[in-house]
């Protein structure tokens, strides 16, 4: 493996991100955290369906209900995918 580049201080390095990732903590067992790395992102808890913003979202009321609704389903599915293939390893 070559070493890694040093990061130059005037040009950042961009990572490849997930829409998605899992978000745990010892201090909190029982909640199931998602973090969303798009925009808008936000950290969702498939617990209670509670969503924090990290950017505040764009949009009427109504059409920021349907986008919560769609991020928390999408959220869903991303965590019963990753849990099926710590499942099958």
């Amino acid at each position: 493996m070559a070493p890694r580049e040093e990061k130059k201080l005037n040009k950042p390095i961009k990572m490849n991100l997930p829409k998605f990732i899992l978000g745990d903590n010892t201090d909190y067992l029982e909640d199931i955290f998602i973090v969303h790395l798009e925009y808008p992102r936000c950290i969702i808890n498939l617990l209670n369906d509670e969503v924090e913003w990290l950017e505040e979202p764009e949009g009427n009321e109504s059409e920021l209900s349907v986008e919560i609704a769609e991020l928390v389903e999408a959220a869903s599915r991303f965590y019963d995918r990753e849990m099926q293939r710590y499942s099958e390893d």
